[in-house]
């Protein structure tokens, strides 16, 4: 991983990559400028951490230049080399020129680079030529490649970053055309797809692999074929990054590589055998939700809520203060436990897989952060992993048929009494503005689900932005939802409350019934009754129906979604939710009234 992903001095960068398992580093020069450390003592520590010093950069503005210039080029190199020697590096990056090319000549830029690889060698080096995406004459990796050729010098190949060949939409088909000794190094970036100037995009909206909407798994299997067996690197540039711990971004940031490894082992069956490329244990997405849990000192409130909407109470667990709360399929903890001074919220989710071994597996291969919770022999086992926004996410054995076999720890319930609530519809999940990528690759990475949508929803006091995580069709929906930034907290759920929303067959009914056991919902203003009459062709009966019963609805070309939300309890809320046809979206419409309503409370 290249220093310049992650915060803090050099020397903290070296420990954190090292604690995350990588295997060498790149070094940004900025990052060695400002180091109190000798390049001795810094050759020294990357050795003690058994990490290599595998490339230095970046040499700019080396190639494509008059004469004059081209001679100051080689006394900064030679100054550049001495410095890598004391280092222990034998590779630097040299990027295409940016901002004093005079010259755009293939035949001239590469007569310079091999003069420059003249130089390099009597210092032990070889140079890694890189066109940039902004390069004035040289932005494009096959003309450095002609370049690099025309310069044939056994201390001259490319490197090949990914951010500056698909930020271009440049054809990776000629990646192939590069003989793999040629190819000295390979620099990996993901990024989510913006209209904006290249550099920008590049220097502050990179992502790691899996993150964002480049076909990083189709680049780095070209690589592979062409029989590459160098190192791998991250060279991510993001404001985020650079400003959280440097020891979880190094560790989200191996994550990234392991997925990305998986993904090329897939798609590239005959690499499997390489030793630098193996699968993950095979999972395939959720089938379902298990559980959800609140948390709380006292969760009173929430029993009362529950009881008003129809759920049962199955008792509370024989060894836990602990209750269990069912209606339909849908099953809600109440956890007492180490829950001093806590308010309502959402702690937890438990997921159906369809192979929980193969799950616990594939977590460990990705070193995420496991959950603990004390079972006795008696008890089943729950195994469970720590999303980056603190909620603890288990899975188990989906059940072939009735419930779960933990529900029965659970003693001295009322009998099941019938509800129009069905199941868990979606879990959604506030999470801290510097958590939104991490989560993402914690989610899709460890179960298979993918990125269904992003959108942004206006609320009173700034954008909330929101991505929908799901698995394949629709047993798991998982909105993640980031705070304007004048609202983050030390918890986003103290900014914007997390919720579940169930299932239901028929929730007018559930309405009504929950309102003659003395429910109060969260309440819609007339206004936006009267924008729906406008909106929608309903009748003034259906339109006096929604607003007496407090109900959002929308719809589209493939269905209807009515539903109704109750007042926020701690950093908690439920939405009970009754999807017609093929509806598959959200109330998008509703948010920002709901974020209003609650706002007011």
């Amino acid at each position: 991983m290249a220093t310049v992903c992650i915060s803090g001095t050099l020397a903290d960068k070296l420990h954190a990559c090292a604690d995350a398992g990588f295997d060498g580093v790149e070094i940004f020069e900025p990052d060695l400028l400002a180091a109190p450390e000798s390049p001795e003592e810094i050759a020294a520590l990357a050795g003690r951490l058994g990490l290599a010093l595998d490339l230095y950069q970046p040499m700019r503005d080396v190639e494509g230049v008059d004469e004059p210039a081209f001679a100051a080029v080689l006394r900064r190199a030679e100054a550049k080399f001495r410095l890598m020697n004391r280092l222990g590096i034998d590779l630097v990056l040299c990027c295409s020129n940016v901002a004093t090319a005079t010259i755009d000549d293939d035949a001239v830029s590469a007569a310079q680079l091999r003069r420059l690889g003249d130089l390099a060698r009597d210092y032990g080096i070889r140079i890694a030529f890189e066109a940039l995406a902004w390069g004035r004459f040289v932005d494009d990796y096959r003309r450095a490649w002609r370049i690099v050729e025309l310069a044939d010098h056994p201390a001259v190949g490319v490197c090949l970053d990914s951010f500056h060949i698909l930020s271009r939409g440049h054809d990776t088909s000629a990646i192939a055309d590069i003989p793999s000794e040629k190819i000295f190094f390979v620099q990996l970036a993901d990024a989510p797809r913006l209209s904006m100037d290249v550099l920008s995009w590049s220097r502050h909206h990179r992502l790691f692999p899996g993150e964002g909407d480049f076909d990083l798994v189709d680049f780095t299997a070209r690589i592979v074929s062409t029989g590459y067996t160098g190192p791998w690197s991250l060279e991510v540039f993001n404001d985020t990054f650079r400003q959280t711990d440097a020891r979880r971004t190094a560790r989200h940031a191996r994550r990234s590589l392991r997925w990305l490894e998986d993904a090329v082992s897939r798609v590239l069956p005959d690499a499997v055998g390489r030793d630098d490329l193996a699968m993950l244990p095979d999972s395939a997405a959720p089938s379902g939700v298990d559980f959800v849990e609140i948390k709380a000192e006292d969760t009173s409130a929430v029993e009362e809520l529950l009881g008003q909407l129809g759920f049962t109470s199955r008792g509370r667990h024989r060894t836990k203060p602990v209750t269990l709360w069912t209606a339909g399929n849908a099953r809600l903890v109440l956890n007492e436990q180490h829950a001093r001074g806590w308010e309502p919220r959402l702690a937890a989710v438990g997921l159906e897989v369809d192979d929980a071994e193969a799950v616990d597996l594939r977590m460990d291969e990705l070193h995420v952060p496991r959950a603990y919770r004390r079972t006795y022999a008696s008890e089943e086992r729950l195994d469970g992993a720590v999303a980056p926004d603190g909620t603890e996410v288990y899975w188990a054995q989906a059940a072939d048929e009735g419930e779960p076999a933990w529900v029965a720890e659970f003693e001295h319930g009322e009998p099941e009494r019938a509800s129009a609530v069905v199941g868990v519809d979606h879990v959604s999940l506030s999470q801290p503005w510097q958590a939104i990528e991490e989560a993402t690759l914690f989610y899709t990475a460890g179960f298979a689900l993918r990125v269904d949508s992003s959108t942004e929803v206006p609320g009173p006091q700034g954008l909330v932005a929101s991505r929908v995580l799901g698995a394949p069709g629709g047993g798991v929906r998982l909105p993640l939802n980031v705070a304007p930034p004048i609202l983050a907290g030390e918890r986003a759920g103290a900014a914007l409350p997390q919720h579940v929303a169930f299932a239901c067959s028929d929730v007018r009914a559930l309405a009504r019934s929950a309102r003659e056991r003395g429910f109060v919902p969260l309440a819609m203003p007339r206004n936006y009754y009267d924008d729906l009459a406008a909106r929608f062709e309903m009748t003034d009966a259906a339109v006096d129906e929604l607003r007496e019963l407090h109900l959002g609805y929308d719809r589209d070309h493939a269905g209807e979604y009515l539903h109704f939300y109750t007042r926020t309890i701690g950093e908690v809320f439920l939405e009970f939710v009754e999807r017609v046809d093929d509806y598959a979206g959200y109330g998008a419409g509703t948010a920002p009234v709901r974020l209003s309503a609650q706002g007011r409370r």
